[in-house]
């Protein structure tokens, strides 16, 4: 790590975004990384963990950025998407995954040059990508209601998934064969059996309302969901279905668990960054961290134990990704 600290120290040095008095927060902006000419909306973001390579989804600007985390730039840029949203790295066959609403596709890149390695067109809307590393697969959202199944090793669709509406935010229970997804048009969480490959069982959202970013707390056991309206964390026991909810900040679009630390971090492009204590399943706030406004993607990179939030073009920032460390 000691490598990357001096990276990004340097990069404080030069944005001039050292932290003070803010070193009490659960948060510390370490760094802000520029895009470059980079218009529009930002979506998902992905890791390369081998090469220290953030992959950022840059959606209105139909590309894929390609940022050098150690020297704090972008190295490349992959042009002529299509309204790209998800993206994936998948380690053991150094493989690319971007989604493209626009067109409905799936390109994939060869990680060592980003050199096109193949396409699956799955119909439209292709949205989130979830990389499977336990059973060696990858999981797509898209269209009216379905998940595509992708085998990795052949580059093929190998099956679908059907849902009851478009699937937003999903996520794989690394202890079990299912998947929980978000379907807020059917107003529900979708629980999938990979076995059958099949939707098992649904959790109605009642009153909530556009359910997007989720994760798993694998310590507890535990899924977390956001909604944007009324803007709520809720989470709910994957044994027994004991929920509760807390207020979260305004339309969010990612949420992850740090488990060294025992929270959760929210990106919302309210233009805020939430933390919550998770050590116990009240999920109490610690944090209500200022962005800006738009900044609702966000990845979360254990290797580096850091938090990237992606920033798109404002009229006081220019686009970019924030580095965030946890504190302590």
């Amino acid at each position: 790590m000691r490598w990357i600290a001096n990276v990004l120290a340097a990069a404080v040095v030069a944005c001039g975004c050292a932290a003070r008095a803010e070193d009490a927060a659960p948060l510390v902006l370490e760094a802000k990384i520029p895009l470059g000419d980079v218009k529009g909306r930002i979506d998902h973001l992905a890791f390369d963990a081998g090469r220290k390579r953030l992959f950022v989804a840059e959606l209105g600007n139909g590309s894929v950025g390609v940022v050098d985390v150690g020297a704090g730039k972008v190295v490349h840029r992959i042009a002529g998407l299509k309204e790209p949203q998800g993206v994936g790295y998948v380690p053991w066959t150094d493989t690319l995954y971007v989604a493209n609403a626009g067109d409905g596709s799936v390109r994939l890149y060869r990680g060592a040059d980003l050199a096109p390695a193949g396409r699956i067109d799955l119909g439209e809307d292709a949205d989130n990508v979830r990389v499977d590393v336990e059973h060696k697969k990858v999981y797509v959202g898209y269209g009216k209601g379905a998940l595509a199944e992708i085998d990795p090793g052949s580059g093929k669709k190998t099956a679908d998934i059907p849902l009851k509406g478009h699937p937003e935010g999903f996520q794989l229970d690394r202890t079990a064969t299912q998947i929980f997804v978000n379907v807020p048009d059917a107003r529900q969480i979708a629980v999938v059996d990979l076995t059958t490959r099949s939707q098992a069982s649904a959790v109605p959202t009642g009153a909530l309302r556009s359910n997007f970013p989720m994760a798993v707390d694998a310590a507890t056991q535990r899924v977390l969901v956001v909604f944007r309206s009324p803007p709520r964390l809720f989470s709910f026991a994957v044994k027994d279905g004991a929920a509760a909810e807390v207020e979260v900040c305004g339309d969010s679009d990612d949420v992850f668990v740090d488990a060294k630390r025992r929270r959760v971090y929210v990106s919302c492009g309210e233009g805020f960054l939430d933390v919550f204590d998770a050590r116990g399943t009240d999920y109490r706030r610690i944090g209500h961290l200022l962005t800006v406004s738009g900044a609702r993607t966000s990845l979360l990179v254990s290797e580096l134990d850091r938090l990237f939030v992606a920033v798109r073009a404002s009229g006081k920032e220019p686009a970019g990704v924030w580095v965030f460390r946890p504190a302590p």
